[in-house]
């Protein structure tokens, strides 16, 4: 489907303001299996629809790349949390080498986003609930900056080794998962997450944050760990 934004909406973007919701779904379930390319004129977006999926509400994570990465090199991080726990997992493409407010401001990335996630509202009952918004390296920059504008719409962010958080205007009070690496050369742990968690805490979120003995990467154990809680969540 191609939807049809209003001028406000579209100037939403520009603060990293999300328009799509969760509503009752227009069209048939998508099919199990990956999705790639999913979304009209988003690249190279993907979708993973986990198999065995049951009629009724189920959870969503979008999960965003790391700079010059793509959504399949990401997609491994939480592609069997997906299946294993029977959730939806989204992985938008960025418009350039990585996402625009880190390029200069929000837009072109927030739109792509905003139309995939009416894409994926209108196939399939999308708990209100169960909506996170996960990602890695710069990838968890954005999750972190874009997911606190919007945290009424996400319940829950996860950073993967973040860089930094944007200032906006915040909605909500997701909460936050956090992990880095004690090793971490691509972003350094003590001018990164060590700065980031205080100030998200001294800020009144709810914050796990785990540091690990490595360097920038997901280990397998902290991805199982960052989505158990959506599963816990009421479905309803």
């Amino acid at each position: 489907m191609t939807a049809q934004f209003s001028a406000q909406v579209q100037l939403g973007w520009q603060a990293g303001r999300l328009s799509a919701r969760p509503d009752e779904p227009s069209s048939s379930p998508l099919p199990a299996g990956l999705l790639m390319p999913f979304g009209t004129g988003a690249g190279g977006s993907a979708l993973f629809v986990p198999q065995g999926l049951e009629a009724g509400a189920v959870g969503l994570v979008v999960l965003l790349h790391g700079a010059t990465l793509a959504p399949a090199q990401v997609l491994p991080v939480l592609q069997p949390e997906a299946q294993r726990g029977r959730f939806l997992l989204l992985a938008p493409e960025s418009r350039d080498y990585t996402w625009d407010i880190i390029r200069g401001g929000f837009g072109p990335d927030i739109a792509v986003l905003d139309r995939l996630l009416v894409e994926v509202f209108d196939h399939f009952e999308v708990d209100p609930a169960r909506i996170a918004l996960a990602g890695f390296s710069d990838g968890a920059s954005y999750a972190l900056s874009v997911g606190l504008i919007n945290g009424e719409l996400f319940s829950r962010i996860l950073a993967f080794s973040p860089g930094f958080v944007v200032p906006g205007r915040r909605t909500g009070k997701p909460a936050v998962f956090v992990s880095h690496g004690d090793a971490d050369t691509v972003l350094p742990i003590q001018r990164c997450s060590r700065r980031i968690v205080p100030l998200l805490v001294a800020e009144g979120y709810q914050v796990d944050y785990r540091e690990f003995a490595g360097g920038h990467s997901v280990p397998a154990e902290l991805a199982a760990a960052a989505i158990e809680p959506l599963s816990e969540l009421p479905t309803g």
